[in-house]
């Protein structure tokens, strides 16, 4: 580093420690980039690249941003995955010797943002830490910084769950020591957009040890310490707002998998990435961002207690019931803003006047949400009414600090409301009598040169002046004025009065704004002690918007309250896709039945593609996901059970993240489900087998039918084109056939949508490729192909009818055959009892299959 200059060696030895960021290195009104960060920042923000002369043999490359706009370009950044470390002067060039001593001042990485223009409101930004002892168990923890959320739960060592919890958060970025990164390959790294970063200590420091106070098991809180440990020390700052860490257990809500979520269309859509079609998209009627946060978590996780999920279908009713009261409601919630980050920017330090304004007016609202709540017939609502804290101490404080309209910044003066502070009233009356004095000055001097355009000016260099055109200098008296500057069509003047004056208003304006400052630090660190209160009213408000939310979207939708069954029965009529029938509208969307209990436990759903099959599928989960989070129903009536997991294989897709094709995917989906499910689960199988061969694909999906319907006895629905496999309803008692119906007329298919008992009688497949408008050519060449099929299907059945005796005969007579076992004389009989002049090739071929693998 010698060949260097002082000021690049001095950013060498700080990017030494940021090797994983780019790192902002403020040079007066820029921070600069250098070297391979310069190159790559110069791509990424497309700025220009230039160079320096920087000691060495070579111009070092360079690139920069203005430091007053630098958010934009660290948004930027982070929006891409990158971290950034803020490099500042931490001490005054005019009172240094030498070099200006730099220190990063702040790490942003994904899960650090704090700015409000980085951050989605409805969304939280989790950053989150991962630990391994070794054994079988991970500790997982995870934090909004924003909001001061933190959690934490023990795990399997399974790489899925974790991809499950990550999902299920959509955290940002995880910590994990250099032990542990191996686990994460690049491709779920890239998936997931999901940013790594290290730290080693496990080690809580004293002041954080109150956040994990109480037993917790040691994985855990290594994962917790492993995480603040990380924030302590990437942000350089107060992390005073960060909560008690609650523990969680993840067998206390409804299981779903990364592919289920992603299936049902929960809350990112498979299309477009975003919120719109998906089920957050339909019952998002939240008023505040934080209600609209806690939405998403509560249809991430949803419940399983009974008594829990029964407490909030009683709060919809309520609301729902007290309608006036309810729109009441809503106003007041319209205007109440972000209390969970506002209070974490004030923790932070990086609140402004307005954020303290908007918090007033927050809590404003406080005492009529709570008079509101209080007038509902609810136990439950009145009990959340008195729990609402209105914070009164602190609205007094902020009413009489801050005024109503305050500037952006808090170091320009502006902020403080007159009578708060009595030196700061003495030095505004200064300034203000001097700025009367200025105007009047300006008014006699106009009189007394008899110049009209004259005008009394300020600015930063020269101060007061005043100002005369060129083309009046000659009127003024002689000795009166001092020239101080020369324009390009006037002179600017001095007088000794006004430099007096000046004097007198500029120490009133400089000390007022610097006492102001003061005040306003004040006001924020009062403020800061209210932050555990906030959070905790924050919480409160959060549910109430959740619960007013199901009111609203049920009532506007037709959703009833569904009864929890304790038998494990499930019974929806007229159910309907609530997100399908809302794109669609009402009176378009085709309702159906369902009926499920321990007689009937597979349904076996046959009918042709864009039938809706898949469709009816997921409208069964979804309605028993809204039923679990408290919300009513889009049914006419409705039992449901609750289940402890939900299982899907919907649609094909390539895992991205493992790198596996469309079949290796479908079978890890059903072994999934199939090792991990319960009597209480639900599973949902779409034509499963149809990635492989015919024949493969038809036996895989009966043998896993008949192995739920034996072992698992899970609630299923599979769908099937695999008419074959219908015949089943014989041989398993749980199993039902039922079919979407359609009909032809005039040689085309006409959907009807509609459930029926019973199997399938065609799949209309031909007919499905004309409604996509392929060639005509084509669709009557296939018409030709299958006419052809069927035809060599009905010669190879055959035609000559046999007796039981003649069968048996012709497949067992042969000689010296010796005394059969009793396994043998078993198999004999079934096939004896066959009736195989009903059986179509395809099943005949089927009950081969099995018998074969009896024999083996």
């Amino acid at each position: 580093m010698t060949e260097y200059t002082p000021m690049m060696r001095q950013y060498l030895t700080i990017k030494a420690n940021y090797q994983d960021a780019f790192l902002f290195f403020r040079l007066g009104d820029f921070y600069e980039m250098f070297f391979d960060d310069a190159l790559k920042a110069s791509q990424i923000l497309e700025i220009t690249l230039t160079g320096r002369e920087g000691g060495g043999t070579e111009k070092i490359p360079m690139c920069g941003v203005p430091y007053h706009s630098a958010s934009g370009y660290i948004e930027t950044l982070i929006d891409k995955g990158y971290k950034v470390a803020i490099c500042e002067q931490v001490e005054d060039p005019k009172t240094t010797k030498g070099m200006v001593k730099r220190e990063v001042v702040q790490l942003i990485s994904p899960g650090t943002v704090m700015d409000e223009k980085g951050l989605k409101e409805k969304e939280n930004n989790y950053i989150s830490a991962l630990y391994s002892d070794g054994d079988a168990r991970f500790g997982f923890a995870y934090c909004d910084l924003s909001t001061g959320e933190l959690k934490a739960t023990t795990l399997q060592a399974e790489t899925n769950k974790l991809l499950n919890e990550l999902t299920t958060l959509s955290a940002k970025e995880l910590i994990v020591d250099s032990a542990n990164q191996a686990l994460l390959s690049n491709n779920l790294k890239e998936e997931l957009g999901l940013t790594i970063s290290l730290e080693e200590s496990t080690a809580l420091q004293a002041d954080y040890q109150h956040l994990v106070d109480g037993e917790w098991g040691g994985v855990e809180q290594k994962a917790v310490a492993k995480l603040i440990t990380y924030l302590a020390e990437s942000q350089k700052r107060d992390l005073g707002h960060l909560q008690q860490a609650v523990h969680y257990e993840t067998s206390h809500f409804m299981k779903m998998d990364y592919y289920s979520k992603r299936n049902l269309e929960l809350s990112e859509s498979n299309r477009g990435k975003g919120k719109q079609g998906t089920l957050l998209w339909l019952l998002d009627h939240t008023k505040t961002a934080m209600g609209g946060r806690l939405l998403k978590q509560w249809i991430d996780r949803p419940l399983i207690d009974k008594e829990i999920i029964t407490q909030r279908q009683d709060d919809v009713a309520a609301f729902i019931r007290a309608f006036f009261e309810r729109m009441d409601l809503v106003e007041h919630l319209k205007n109440v803003y972000d209390l969970e980050r506002l209070a974490g920017r004030v923790a932070y330090g990086n609140v402004n006047a307005r954020d303290l304004i908007q918090l007033r007016n927050s809590l404003y609202q406080i005492p009529k949400i709570k008079a509101i709540l209080a007038s509902i017939e609810s136990d439950s609502l009145q009990t959340i009414a008195d729990k609402l804290d209105p914070c009164e101490e602190l609205m007094t404080i902020l009413e009489q600090a801050i005024i109503d309209s305050p500037p952006i910044s808090i170091r320009e003066g502006g902020i403080i409301k007159d009578g708060y502070n009595e030196q700061l009233d003495t030095y505004r009356d200064a300034s203000r009598n001097g700025k009367s004095w200025i105007a009047e000055l300006e008014s006699k001097e106009r009189e007394i040169t008899g110049i009209k355009s004259l005008k009394v000016g300020f600015n930063r260099v020269f101060g007061y002046y005043i100002e005369v055109t060129r083309a009046n200098t000659h009127h003024l008296p002689e000795g009166r004025y001092e020239r101080k500057q020369t324009l390009t069509n006037a002179e600017r003047y001095i007088t000794p009065e006004l430099k007096e004056k000046e004097k007198l208003i500029l120490e009133a304006e400089e000390k007022s704004v610097e006492l102001e400052y003061q005040l306003f630090i004040e006001v924020r660190e009062q403020v800061k002690s209210f932050i555990h209160r906030l959070q905790a009213l924050a919480k409160l408000v959060s549910e109430i918007d959740c619960l007013q939310s199901f009111a609203e979207v049920s009532e506007k939708n037709h959703f009833i309250r569904p009864v929890l069954s304790e038998t494990g029965k499930l019974s929806v009529k007229q159910g309907r896709h609530p997100v399908v029938e809302r794109v669609m509208g009402a009176q378009s969307y085709v309702a159906n039945d369902c009926q499920m209990d321990d007689d009937r436990e597979i349904l076996l759903i046959t009918g042709p593609n864009m039938s809706g099959k898949s469709t009816y599928m997921r409208q069964v989960a979804l309605t028993a996901i809204c039923a679990q989070i408290g919300c009513f129903v889009p049914a006419e009536e409705a039992t449901l059970p609750v289940f402890d997991q939900i299982f899907t294989r919907i649609g094909a897709a390539d895992d991205l993240i493992a790198g596996q094709s469309t079949f290796m995917v479908e079978m890890l989906e059903a072994r999934n489900a199939i090792v991990n499910a319960t009597k209480d689960s639900l599973i949902l199988f779409d034509e499963i087998g149809r990635g492989t061969a015919t024949y493969d694909g038809m036996a895989l999906a009966q043998a896993i039918i008949e192995y739920i319907h034996e072992n698992v006895k899970a609630k299923t629905l599979f769908s099937t084109h695999y008419h074959e496999l219908t015949v089943l309803d014989q041989e398993l008692a749980s199993l039902a056939n039922i079919h979407v119906s359609a009909v032809e007329e005039n040689g085309k298919v006409v959907f009807l949508h509609k459930i029926k008992e019973g199997p399938a009688d065609k799949s209309y497949g031909i007919h499905v490729a004309q409604l996509a408008e392929l060639p005509a050519d084509l669709i009557k060449r296939a018409s030709q192909i299958l006419a052809e099929l069927e035809a060599e299907k009905e010669q190879t059945t055959p035609q000559v009818e046999k007796t039981e005796e003649d069968i048996q005969l012709a497949m067992f007579q042969v000689e010296d055959i010796p005394a059969p076992k009793k396994a043998d004389r078993d198999l004999r009989k079934e096939i004896a009892q066959l009736n195989l002049m009903q059986m179509t090739p395809m099943e005949a071929m089927n009950v081969l299959y099995k018998l074969q693998q009896k024999a083996m």
